[in-house]
């Protein structure tokens, strides 16, 4: 698996409500790629729940201040989920 470096933008974030609006309802992660949402994915294994990465928005500069919005793209990235929480496990 490999390693994903993100941190989840909390629910009471004030950019989340409008994320929903244009992705549907996720937790959103933002990373050095940019945007990206956890998908649930038919590459699960027997022993787990997993879901894939998906990049949802890339940034448009090196100083990573303005985020553009293209088609959802699938990462190599799967993650473990917790059974009782949606988000991914830590």
């Amino acid at each position: 698996m490999k390693e994903f470096n993100a941190q989840p933008l909390p629910d009471d974030h004030p950019l989340v409500d409008k994320l929903n609006g244009i992705f549907g309802e996720h937790t959103f992660l933002l990373g050095a790629e940019g945007l990206h949402i956890v998908e649930r994915t038919q590459r699960a294994r027997a022993d787990a729940d997993t879901a894939a990465v998906v990049r949802v928005a890339s940034w448009e500069d090196a100083s990573r201040t303005r985020l553009q919005a293209h088609e959802p793209e699938l990462t190599d990235v799967v993650v473990e989920l917790d059974p009782e929480d949606p988000r991914p496990a830590e």
